[in-house]
């Protein structure tokens, strides 16, 4: 058993993948769990979970993902894509088979491609906050929820997003997890990552790349057995489009809600901490 750790290798460590170098954070040794973090968030979000994993007899890895310091912003927008070869390059880099991979929002979309890319290389999917992209069909209602997807295109959205005092990062915590009373800790890295002009432009550059329609890559559907976490009081996604989404899974598809917003691994992560066990069979 590993000690606890309230804020588990503080210093990243640096890896080559995909072209890339990567920062990350790493503990105990066994099967690899990659720990994807979403936006706006960075690997430090699976701090107190890294530990627990690590516990259950597994290698818990959370990295930064691409353009996020002090991993390397790409000279180009980060396409979905290139995320799931991201993920399939790290599993390669940490020398393994396959791994169990367990995404956030953006992380959990590069969690789908990299589950469409290689089935072989994912040997469980758990994702957080974010329905499969091709799976969701959206109302009326869930078009102002989802606005950010339009807004954050546009070339002043950066700017926008850190001035006053990093407003736009406040705002969109509130307005995704209204319940949730997040602290200048909480957002202290995500901060710090913003405030490097290279990666504040790469993080932007998720949306820009965005298409109307997913990659052929993203319409393939998923054969690994897959959990996705919703957060009942999410914000941005309704937890029907979990639902519905069903129909992007040829293997195992469950739904799980836990309690809270758009960040419920955060929110409530004891909570969280022992869903992901079960569902990765630690």
């Amino acid at each position: 058993m590993l000690p606890a750790m309230s804020n588990p290798l503080a210093m990243p460590q640096v890896i080559e993948a995909n072209g890339l170098r990567f920062g990350y954070h790493s503990l105990g040794e066994g099967p690899l769990v990659l720990l994807l973090h979403g936006f706006p968030d960075t690997a430090k979000a699976w701090d107190e979970i890294l530990a627990p994993v690590a516990s259950a007899g597994f290698q818990a890895v959370a990295p930064y993902l691409r353009g996020y310091s002090p991993t390397e912003a790409p000279a180009n927008d980060a396409s979905t894509d290139e995320l799931g070869a991201d993920v399939i390059a790290l599993i390669d880099a940490f020398g393994a088979e396959a791994a169990t991979v367990v995404g956030h929002d953006w992380g959990g979309a590069a969690a789908y491609a990299a589950a469409a890319l290689a089935p072989d290389r994912v040997s469980r999917l758990v994702t957080v906050a974010l329905p499969h992209p091709a799976g969701f069909k959206p109302k009326i209602t869930d078009l102002w929820p989802a606005r950010h997807f339009l807004t954050f295109r546009r070339k002043s959205a950066p700017s926008k997003f850190v001035a006053k005092d990093f407003k736009g990062l406040r705002e969109i915590y509130r307005r995704w997890s209204p319940n949730w009373d997040v602290t200048d800790a909480d957002l202290a890295d995500i901060k710090r990552c913003l405030s490097n002009p290279e990666s504040l432009n790469a993080i932007f550059g998720y949306y820009r790349s965005l298409q109307r329609t997913p990659s052929d890559l993203m319409r393939r559907r998923i054969s690994v057995p897959t959990a996705a976490i919703a957060g009942r009081s999410d914000g941005a996604v309704p937890v029907r489009a979990f639902e519905e989404a069903a129909s992007r899974f040829t293997g195992e598809y469950e739904v799980l809600e836990l309690p809270g917003g758009h960040f419920p691994h955060r929110e409530n992560t004891d909570a969280f901490t022992q869903m992901l066990l079960a569902a990765i069979g630690g």
